[in-house]
């Protein structure tokens, strides 16, 4: 967890996975780099969020991969879903509902697939495609811990790669250009962002 700037009120709070997809953001705002997975994601926003000034709203920059073909651009997020959580399961074994789709944004826009495994590989990303044509590894997990404090939370992904096979010397061939995209985005899109 990488904290750069100060929380304060009534201000936005950027969120990324790591350094490579914030390298062009120029902001006065407040900057958190939270690492790769649910885990990371989570433990570092709540760690953030906890005992001080609450932000105006908790944005999520970040890449994701595209589970339908022909997939591509920049991406405000309607609802996130956990794809590696067995909700039916541990709902027969409790009788307790664990890891909802959670609405967030305007609600309007597409459904985003979170979970801890990067997608590499043609039956997995035809798989998940049947219910989200996104997918990513924080979405989910930072819009639980935004709802948890009552915070705004928009997320915007812009597509790195197909998620088959190739996905990862992919992203690492795009990262930069999505970075300059997600910042220009950024620019945009949130208040108070110079």
């Amino acid at each position: 967890m990488q904290l750069t700037g100060q929380i304060t009120g009534g201000r936005p709070l950027l969120v990324l996975a790591v350094k490579e997809e914030a390298q062009y953001l120029d902001t006065s705002l407040p900057v958190l780099l939270t690492g790769m997975g649910k885990v990371n994601a989570a433990t570092s926003l709540a760690a953030a969020l906890a005992g001080g000034p609450l932000p105006s709203e908790v944005i999520n920059l970040g890449t994701a991969g595209a589970l339908r073909p022909g997939l591509t651009g920049t991406h405000l997020i309607g609802k996130v879903i956990q794809h590696d959580l067995d909700s039916d399961t541990l709902r027969t074994l409790t009788g307790e509902s664990y890891g909802p789709p959670l609405a967030v944004g305007d609600h309007h826009g597409p459904t985003l697939a979170t979970g801890d495994s990067f997608i590499n590989d043609g039956a997995t990303r035809a798989s998940l495609a049947i219910h989200a044509p996104l997918v990513d590894m924080e979405g989910y997990a930072l819009a639980t811990a935004a709802h948890q404090a009552g915070i705004p939370m928009r997320i915007v992904k812009h597509v790195s790669d197909d998620a088959g096979e190739g996905a990862a010397r992919t992203w690492r061939e795009t990262v930069a250009l999505c970075a300059r995209i997600l910042a220009d985005w950024a620019a945009c899109n949130v208040p108070s962002y110079a």
